[in-house]
């Protein structure tokens, strides 16, 4: 019997250092049972201090990167993370038109975990108009929202105002990461217009400094999750539940100086469902 993975292809940047963008990415998409594809934006040179430089890919290199992977593998999922050229922007947005993926994850990477910008200013305003009307959701975190939307958001509240405002721009559903709120407790936010009331997603903070890479492997889980068939609220519910193992699980390793990433490759044993929706 021919069986079939489902496929996500990761749309990103490359960490030299393996904790973040595609690195990050295949890691998550493999552990959570399908089949990781890759099309490169840029190559990084970075390390757990912080980002030395970045190299773009050109556009038209991405552009035959995506044709290759969806001519031939058709994947059920796309997982979009960093962007910092116009050109690549609009590569993106006319390859979604063209080939019309069920699924579309956009994790709009601008900040990194140490602090480091990794976007152009005249990329958002590209992003905003052409890539979020073609997500089905989008996952900023509190500062990501706040070069979106303007403000930062501090609490649920204003969080719930900023999925608000990101829903203006015509993605289905916006997700407002809230791990770096003050407090033990850290929550998510997740909207649609089609949702009066958000989901929340509610856990313990943990201690750890090894925390590169969970915006980029919880829209990669949830893009896995999309195309392992599970609808909005679960697959997020699922994925946030797979980064807050990763991090537990990663908490006690050294790796590099500064932020290590989370242990991507846990056993299942070590699953810890933790993050509860409301």
């Amino acid at each position: 019997m021919i069986k079939n993975y489902p496929i996500v292809l990761s749309i990103a940047g490359s960490d030299s250092s393996g904790g973040a963008g595609i690195q990050a990415d295949i890691k998550t998409i493999s552990a959570l049972g399908a089949y990781a594809a890759t099309a490169i934006t840029a190559v990084t040179a970075q390390n757990t201090l912080g980002v030395v430089g970045i190299h773009p890919v050109p556009a038209g290199f991405v552009r035959q990167q995506i044709e290759a992977v969806m001519e031939d593998l058709r994947p059920d999922s796309i997982k979009i993370g960093m962007i910092n050229d116009v050109e690549i922007v609009q590569v993106i947005a006319e390859c979604i038109d063209k080939y019309k993926p069920r699924h579309v994850v956009f994790d709009p990477v601008m900040v990194s975990t140490s602090g480091s910008k990794l976007i152009s200013d005249d990329a958002i305003e590209s992003i905003s108009t052409l890539l979020f009307p073609r997500s089905e959701i989008i996952t900023p975190n509190l500062s990501e929202a706040q070069v979106l939307t303007g403000y930062a958001p501090t609490d649920e509240k204003m969080m719930e105002n900023a999925a608000n405002h990101l829903l203006l721009s015509g993605c289905r559903w916006a997700l407002i990461k809230g791990g770096h709120l003050e407090g033990e407790q850290m929550y998510d936010l997740l909207k649609s217009e089609d949702t009066p009331i958000p989901y929340i997603y509610k856990a313990q903070k943990i201690n750890s400094l090894n925390t590169h890479g969970t915006g980029c492997t919880l829209s990669s889980a949830i893009a896995t999750y999309l195309a392992l068939g599970e609808n909005m609220p679960e697959a997020v519910r699922k994925a946030k539940d797979y980064v807050y193992s990763g991090i537990l699980n990663g908490k006690d390793i050294c790796i590099g100086k500064g932020h290590g990433p989370l242990n991507h490759l846990f056993s299942p044993q070590e699953m810890h469902i933790f993050c509860k929706n409301e």
